[in-house]
């Protein structure tokens, strides 16, 4: 684990694997951080890549930025850290709100993407019900904690079936969320409120990508990343059995020999 200031923020992150390795830029969703890669982490190094995991700013060990955090602010900090690190080009990927993310980061700064990974998540804008929601949900953490949203939701963050039949992935999971600072989720709630519509940043991508899916998600269903596919130019699709939103966490096997065949094409 390292630290450093970018951009008016204590940003923590493990950057891990030979330094000459591809470079692996992999982004948590919301509320969770860094530690949701350690099984891509492992696997990513044990094949030679370079894998940075950062904690966003307001969540795991990073510093809190209270009010409203846009997903352009994130991408940013992401370009700072490259910057601070040496790295000038990598293969970016983020599951959820992290893969919303990556595809900021597309958007602001194209030409340092040498793939794109996006996992669970959606490309539209946000609609007026969900601006509503995530508002109401910033508030709702504010003012009571993140203990109850945690437990209410990890039976759709994972496969409901996952909860029971992986109790050691959902401690994790449930430890990640409810570890999480209010006012980091709060900010970050109300930031994705605002997000734009990410379908013709992804239309004109020319980086390779990688699409994958949990076979269950009751989040970001196959049929949206299905649509993401058809969508990108030079994509390949990943569904991952027995998985719901976080099939990294899941089902890691299967979800880093996907990640793996697609990196193998990109050294």
């Amino acid at each position: 684990m390292t630290s450093t200031t970018l951009r008016g923020v204590t940003i923590d992150y493990d950057d891990l694997g030979p330094p000459a390795g591809l470079p692996v830029l992999l982004v948590h969703g919301h509320p969770f951080d860094r530690t949701l890669w350690a099984p891509q982490a492992r696997a990513l190094t044990g094949a030679g890549h370079r894998v940075v995991t950062p904690d966003l700013r307001g969540y795991g060990r990073s510093g809190v930025t209270p009010g409203k955090v846009l997903l352009a602010d994130f991408a940013d900090d992401l370009a700072a850290l490259l910057d601070h690190l040496g790295i000038e080009r990598a293969v970016v990927g983020g599951v959820s709100m992290g893969g919303q993310i990556a595809m900021e980061f597309q958007l602001r700064h194209p030409r340092r993407v040498r793939a794109l990974v996006l996992s669970d998540t959606s490309a539209a804008a946000e609609t007026d019900e969900g601006k509503r929601f995530r508002n109401r949900l910033a508030d709702r953490l504010l003012a009571e904690g993140m203990d109850g949203y945690a437990y209410e939701v990890v039976d759709k963050m994972l496969a409901d079936y996952n909860v029971t039949a992986m109790p050691d992935v959902a401690a994790r999971v449930l430890e990640m969320m409810c570890a999480t600072d209010p006012r980091g989720a709060a900010a970050a709630l109300r930031g994705r409120a605002e997000r734009p519509d990410y379908r013709e940043v992804l239309a004109a991508v020319e980086a390779p990508v990688l699409i994958a899916v949990g076979a269950d998600d009751a989040y970001t269903p196959v049929a949206e990343a299905e649509a993401i596919h058809r969508l990108v130019p030079h994509a390949t699709l990943a569904v991952i059995e027995k998985a719901g939103h976080l099939p990294g966490a899941e089902q890691p096997e299967r979800f880093n020999a996907a990640l793996l065949e697609f990196l193998a094409a990109q050294v």
